[in-house]
């Protein structure tokens, strides 16, 4: 009895046609409107070359809040932050739509948090994450056959429980 449905033929592609099909798809990756801007490149590599040098530096290590250095934010990432602004607020003057800096719109700053949304989102999940190994812990015992593979993932998973998120 025949089919309805045409029968399906695989066709098989060498590996270096497969390959090179792939790297044909593959565009360019461009930056944020912000980076790009001349004004905020010339920002930062001015702020950096006065303040992230020297004495300089040395003052901004100092005056540096302790939550701040304790997240890892450098003083070129607080000449980023700063010539962001710079650049935003040269965009609003001039009536232009607030631009994205390396692929987020700018926020304000709260504490060491640059998207405290974002940050107290991924503070929840990594908590959840912890309170369902907890329980999983608790309830499954622990001659199961896969309770020892579940809990070192669990332990070495890649979760986000805190956001930086600096420019």
């Amino acid at each position: 009895m025949a089919s309805a449905f045409p029968r399906c033929t695989s066709v098989r592609l060498p590996m270096s046609v497969a390959v090179i099909l792939l790297l044909m798809s593959v565009t360019a990756v461009q930056s944020s409107q912000g980076d790009k801007e001349p004004v905020y490149r010339d920002c930062v590599k001015q702020c950096v070359r006065t303040n992230c040098t020297g004495a300089r530096l040395l003052g901004f290590e100092s005056s540096q809040p302790h939550y701040m250095a304790l997240t890892g934010w450098t003083c070129r990432d607080d000449c980023k932050y700063q010539c962001m602004w710079t650049t935003v607020g040269l965009y609003q003057a001039e009536g232009y739509r607030v631009p994205q800096f390396h692929g987020k719109w700018p926020f304000v700053r709260i504490l060491c948090f640059e998207e405290p949304a974002s940050a107290l989102a991924s503070l929840l999940n990594g908590l959840a994450c912890l309170l369902m190994m907890l329980r999983y812990r608790s309830t499954v015992p622990r001659q199961s056959p896969m309770y020892h593979t579940i809990n070192a993932f669990s332990l070495v998973s890649p979760r986000k429980t805190t956001d930086r998120a600096g420019p």
